[in-house]
């Protein structure tokens, strides 16, 4: 049987640390040949990645996957300025890529979009001129994202934003979206018909499910609490909410909790200044980004995992990326968000507790429930959520799902 010939196109891949590399390596274990269409990696700290650069690594074949990267300018100090260039520069770097690929067969087109929207024209173009039927994986809706991250108040840019967006999921065959309310915006702001959009959650890779002892981490936090956080450390993450947590619990007269923070991005300098006046740099432990490989290490020696949001109506309709590894990982939820994830949490699952965005008291108060719970009773809760992730959030099975989409 000859294998499907796929062209993906996603401004961010591997090495950085997105689904979409699991994707890929899903598609490739179900012979699919795969070229990816991609941009030089340096998220989330802004600057490329040590050996890529605009000369280096430009063409790559990793895991059997032939990877092309774009020209992009780097999101640097994540100004409201560098973030505008870093958007717009893949996308238009990306329109010389399309004579080399309407040389070249491709059964289907991936789309992989995240931030900005307008990331997906190069494989939009080639699949209206070739006639390849494209399907595109919604993360970030647009332009509701756009104005979650850049304050644009121009009533004209706010207009154009929506009109670029819209023209881009009007011009794919078929949408993959996070949530049922992605869906509903979706169906009522573009011309697909429903059975051209399906809902399937951003599942996590298999290595999230497992529990991996190390002897380092276990001797270095045997002692306290351990509360820990995987993941970006960015504005959206509204790590004021788990400091203020932090600094209440501490007054209260709590002082066994080790805060243990695995991650970077552009809010780590800010988020370590505010630990510091806080007068919390005794508790909080910052381990940096790590290989996806190693999160398990950290997730094995945690009590309970946390993660907080801050207030968007386009953040309530999704189940965070963050939120699924931690379902897997079987050890005890506390989160300070709203939306559908309440409900999951809550009321289906019941492995732990979520309370409304920047709640700092209702955040603390559910610490305390958690902490105050025998070791029994946090397996039980652990064992609940992995249970779940098995019956719904499980990889192969959702996987298979989205191939069957791609392909039917």
């Amino acid at each position: 049987m000859k294998n499907k010939k796929i062209l993906v196109v996603t401004q961010h891949y591997w090495p950085e640390n997105f689904r979409i590399n699991d994707i890929t390596d899903y598609l490739v274990e179900h012979n699919c040949d795969i070229d990816v269409l991609c941009g030089i990696p340096n998220y989330p700290k802004g600057k490329f990645f040590e050996g890529y650069s605009y000369l280096k690594n430009k063409h790559q074949n990793h895991n059997g996957i032939n990877v092309n990267r774009v020209f992009e300018l780097p999101r640097g100090n994540n100004s409201n300025l560098s973030i505008f260039l870093n958007y717009i520069s893949f996308p238009l770097a990306s329109l010389f890529h399309i004579p080399k690929l309407l040389t070249l067969k491709y059964d289907k087109i991936f789309l992989f979009q995240t931030s900005p929207v307008m990331m997906a024209i190069a494989g939009i173009i080639v699949g209206r001129i070739k006639k390849t039927e494209t399907t595109m994986y919604v993360l970030d809706l647009w332009p509701e994202n756009l104005f979650s991250v850049l304050n644009v108040k121009s009533t004209i840019l706010r207009k154009l934003a929506a009109r670029v967006s819209l023209w881009h999921y009007n011009h794919v065959n078929k949408l993959i979206v996070l949530s049922e309310k992605m869906k509903s915006l979706l169906i009522a702001a573009t011309n697909l018909p429903e059975e051209k959009i399906i809902v399937i959650p951003q599942v996590c890779e298999k290595i999230y499910e497992k529990d991996i002892q190390d002897k380092t981490l276990s001797s270095r936090f045997k002692e306290n609490f351990n509360i820990v956080f995987t993941g970006n450390i960015s504005p959206a993450q509204s790590f004021e909410t788990i400091v203020d947590a932090a600094k209440k619990l501490k007054i209260s007269g709590i002082k066994d909790i080790n805060w243990i923070i695995v991650g970077d991005g552009m809010y780590r300098g800010w988020l370590e200044d505010r630990v510091k006046k806080a007068g919390l740099s005794d508790c909080f432990y910052f381990e940096g980004m790590k290989p996806i490989t190693d999160i398990p290490k950290y997730t094995t020696v945690a009590d309970m995992l946390i993660g907080c949001l801050v207030k968007s109506d386009l953040l309530e309709a999704t189940i965070p990326a963050k939120v699924m590894s931690y379902i897997a990982a079987g050890r005890p939820i506390v989160l300070a968000m709203d939306g559908e994830v309440q409900d999951l949490i809550n009321k289906k699952i019941k492995c732990g507790y979520a309370g409304p965005t920047n709640d700092v008291d209702k955040l603390v108060n559910n610490i305390k429930k958690v902490r105050s719970m025998s070791k029994i009773d946090r397996a039980k809760m652990g064992k609940r959520a992995k249970n779940y992730h098995f019956k719904h959030f499980e990889r192969n099975m959702n996987h298979k799902k989205l191939y069957n989409f791609v392909f039917g």
